[in-house]
């Protein structure tokens, strides 16, 4: 390996040799791994020349890409968006020098809950035959974009509608909604429901990462209490522990199995729209072909097997 690829030569971009491959390699190694020890590890470098690196890139960009203020480091507004245009360049770098390959880079599908539902497997399992040397990495993050405007993955399987400035969606499918309720509690012996079954007790809602908001319901016939949560297992407890009903897709039946509860259809919920979204930039190289490959199974109805 060169030193201008690895080495501790020319840290300064200013310095008569500009930017050059290894500063971005190190700056994707840190947010990636959100850790410059770990990034150097990664690299095979140390730690203090990894920090070098990222302090001469960010002086030569007159800009921040790390905010160092904490434990684990976390990408700037700047550095998520340099993060992809860095990635492409690294690509199309290696691309040149190997031009029969795709990224080796994972591919990093974010998501909040559910995964992409019945298709999961199926994805996964097709990309893996068509892409080998592109990981297919499925990240759960308790967040309204699953890590997506954090920069934390390169894509977002997200449901229901989602506003966040800078990204692209599409939709993929709708899924029917379900009621959640407690196991052995008077609701779950129903055959279906109606919203309004639901608001005679606390409304259980995932207000970080959920989709189900109480504007589900007109505003004279609303729940008649809340209880707000940050996460799917959380949900999933307070509604087994009976402190109320809750309403999700249909996918979360059949990923998210829980022995103290109930899903049952409900009757009158509009359906839920399930997305794929990604930054509006360049982006991984592998993004077009992951959109193409999730319209591709999903049009064809392929499921995953049964258990």
């Amino acid at each position: 390996m060169s030193a201008g690829e690895g080495g501790e030569h020319g840290t300064e971009p200013g310095g008569g040799r500009g930017v050059e491959v290894r500063h971005l390699r190190a700056f994707l190694a840190i947010a990636d791994e959100g850790s410059i020890t770990r990034a150097a590890a990664r690299l095979h470098l140390t730690q203090p020349v990894v920090s070098r690196t990222l302090a001469a890139l960010e002086r030569h960009l007159g800009a921040r890409l790390v905010d160092r203020s904490t434990h684990h480091l976390a990408l700037t507004a700047d550095g998520v968006a340099f993060r992809d245009k860095a990635a492409v360049a690294v690509g199309a770098f290696d691309e040149a020098l190997d031009p029969g390959r795709l990224r080796r880079r994972p591919l990093r599908l974010g998501h909040a809950w559910s995964a992409f539902g019945p298709y999961t497997t199926p994805l996964l399992r097709t990309w893996q035959r068509r892409y080998p040397l592109t990981p297919l990495d499925m990240l759960r993050i308790d967040d309204r974009t699953a890590g997506l405007t954090r920069g934390e993955v390169d894509a977002a399987v997200l449901r229901g509608p989602v506003d966040a400035p800078g990204l692209v969606t599409e939709v993929l499918f709708t899924e029917e909604r379900v009621a959640a309720v407690t196991a052995d509690g008077p609701l779950a012996a129903r055959s279906s429901l109606a919203l309004a079954d639901l608001t005679r007790e606390a409304v259980v809602l995932n207000t970080v990462s959920g989709a189900t908001t109480l504007d589900l319901w007109p505003p004279d016939a609303r729940p008649v209490a809340i209880l707000t949560v940050a996460n799917t297992d959380d949900w999933l407890t307070a509604i087994a522990a009976g402190r109320g009903s809750g309403v999700s897709g249909a996918s979360t039946a059949a990923v998210h199995p829980h022995a103290g509860v109930t899903y049952l259809p409900l009757r009158d919920a509009p359906p839920l729209p399930v997305l794929l979204a990604r930054r509006d930039g360049p982006g991984h190289p592998a993004l077009p072909h992951l959109a193409a490959l999730a319209r591709e199974i999903v049009a064809g109805g392929e499921h995953a097997p049964p258990a």
